[in-house]
């Protein structure tokens, strides 16, 4: 069974653990942040990890971006239908029991930044009614993989 397989109660936006409320809200904003038009300028990140989150996820895609010019071709046969499952299964190879290290932010950067490239594949495609799926998707992915990571390092901002 993968990680992300694992049954979870999560209540996404309304998870009464703060650091879960924190993932989806990340989720939803950097995907909200990819995705807006251009020349409309985007709300204010809703927290300081969700800025930080905007801010690196830009730096990343600055100074990289040979890394994210394949991701079109690996999400070329992507469907509004396969979208979610097409991420955690890049998500799982990522974090494969086999790859696993001590998590590194790069890892965590990398699971949101993927998820808005695969948002911006999809809206490009006019799937837009998927970007919400994709949103819960990578909220509950960080929240059953990654957040017991981050909550025995003390949470979002290291508190």
């Amino acid at each position: 069974m993968r990680k992300s397989d694992q049954s979870t109660t999560s209540q996404g936006l309304t998870n009464p653990d703060p650091l879960v409320r924190e993932a989806y809200l990340m989720a939803y904003d950097y995907i909200d942040y990819m995705t807006a038009r251009p020349g409309v300028s985007s709300r204010p990140a809703p927290s300081l990890a969700a800025a930080a989150l905007r801010h690196a996820g830009d730096e990343l895609l600055h100074r990289f971006p040979i890394f994210f010019r394949r991701w079109p071709r690996v999400f070329h046969d992507v469907t509004e239908e396969t979208a979610c499952d097409t991420l955690v299964s890049i998500l799982d190879e990522h974090f494969a029991p086999t790859r696993r290290r001590d998590l590194a932010w790069s890892a965590v950067l990398s699971t949101y930044v993927l998820a808005g490239q695969m948002a911006l594949h999809c809206q490009g495609r006019g799937m837009t009614s998927v970007l919400p799926q994709l949103q819960h998707c990578v909220g509950s992915y960080v929240e059953r993989v990654i957040c017991p990571e981050i909550k025995d390092r003390g949470g979002w901002m290291g508190q």
